[in-house]
């Protein structure tokens, strides 16, 4: 079965919401909301794929802030890894590139989504450190 590594940006704004994206629609987790991000490519450290990433699907240059939390989860037909960080920002905005939706939802309104299930920890997490 095939491992992925991956890593994911958590956005707040101003008002302390959350930014989150829809996948498109294919695939196993085909729609399902997440937080932005992907795969770590040989010799990259989490910061330097996310950082990455972000410029590619987003357009925007990011600063990796604070380490929140690896999921570890199996999918049907993958397995993954993934190290999530709270992220901000530095140069840009969130343009979609590779993804068919965007909201910024308080912390209280995450779970009115259809989250990708390897993201709910890390929504959880965010919920539990609400205000």
């Amino acid at each position: 079965m095939k491992h992925y590594e991956v890593v994911a940006a958590v956005f707040t704004d101003e008002q302390d919401r959350i930014y989150c994206a829809r996948r498109k629609n294919d695939g196993e987790l085909a729609s399902k909301w997440e937080f932005p991000g992907g795969k770590i490519e040989a010799g990259e450290t989490s910061e330097e794929a996310l950082i990455r990433e972000i410029k590619e699907e987003l357009s925007a240059d990011i600063e990796v802030l604070d380490y929140i939390t690896t999921v570890n989860h199996q999918y049907t037909s993958f397995k993954l890894t993934m190290h999530a960080y709270y992220t901000k920002i530095k140069k840009g905005n969130l343009v979609l590139s590779e993804h068919t939706g965007e909201k910024w939802l308080k912390r209280k309104d995450l779970m009115t989504l259809d989250w990708a299930p390897a993201d709910i920890p890390i929504v959880e997490i965010l919920m539990k450190n609400m205000g």
